[in-house]
C-alpha cells in the first residue's frame, strides 16, 4: 500500500472515531436523563379485580392520566400484591377518596352504576374518580373541558382527559418523585 493511501485510510478511521464518539456520549447523557426522570416518577398501583364490567373504562381512564402527566404513573397491581388504589364496582353513585395518595398509602374508587344508568360516560367516570385519588377536588359546576367538573358537564360530555390546569396540579402534587401535598382523605360522592 502506498504511503499516501495509508495516511488517508488512517485519517478516515480517526475521523470515523471522532464522529461516533460524541454520539455515544450524547446517548449516555440521554439515558442518564431518562433514568433520572423515571426515578423521580411516583408509581401507584391499582387493583380493579372487584370492578367487573369496568375494565375497559378503567384502562382508558388510567391511560388518560398516564399520557398526560409525567410525575406519577398508574400501573395495575399484580394479583396478590398490595395496591394503593382499590377500584370497585357499586350500584350507587361514583365516589372516591380525595388524595393525593402516596406510595404505600390507601385510596378507594367506587365506580357507581347509577351514573351510567343516568347516561354518564364510563371512561369519564373512571378518569374523574382517579383524578380525586391524585388530589383533585370537584370543580362543579364546570364545562365538559374540565374532567373534574364530573356530572355537572351533562350526560353528553365524553371528555376523559384532564385539562392543562388539572394536569399541572397533579404534576405539582407529585413533583420530583415526592408527594408534596397532604392527602385530604374525604370521600367525594359524584351525584348531580
Amino acid at each position: 500500500m502506498p504511503h499516501s493511501l495509508w495516511l488517508t485510510a488512517a485519517g478516515a478511521a480517526a475521523a470515523v472515531t471522532l464522529i461516533t464518539a460524541p454520539t455515544a456520549n450524547a446517548t449516555s447523557a440521554h439515558e442518564a436523563a431518562e433514568s433520572k426522570n423515571s426515578a423521580a416518577t411516583v408509581t401507584l398501583r391499582y387493583d380493579d379485580s372487584r370492578a367487573a364490567g369496568w375494565e375497559a373504562a378503567i384502562a382508558a381512564g388510567v391511560a388518560a392520566w398516564n399520557s398526560n402527566v409525567d410525575n406519577v404513573k398508574l400501573v395495575e397491581a399484580a394479583p396478590g400484591t398490595r395496591a394503593e388504589i382499590q377500584i370497585v364496582a357499586t350500584s350507587g353513585w361514583p365516589q372516591a377518596t380525595l388524595g393525593p395518595v402516596r406510595p404505600g398509602g390507601q385510596a378507594r374508587v367506587e365506580l357507581g352504576s347509577q351514573a351510567v344508568t343516568q347516561g354518564h360516560d364510563k371512561i369519564r367516570i373512571a378518569a374523574h374518580e382517579i383524578g380525586h385519588n391524585l388530589g383533585l377536588p370537584d370543580t362543579k359546576p364546570g364545562p365538559c373541558s374540565q374532567l373534574m367538573s364530573g356530572s355537572s358537564a351533562g350526560t353528553s360530555c365524553r371528555n376523559a382527559v384532564p385539562n392543562a390546569a388539572e394536569q399541572a396540579r397533579v404534576e405539582s402534587a407529585y413533583a420530583n418523585g415526592v408527594v408534596h401535598t397532604p392527602a385530604d382523605g374525604r370521600i367525594l360522592v359524584d351525584a348531580p
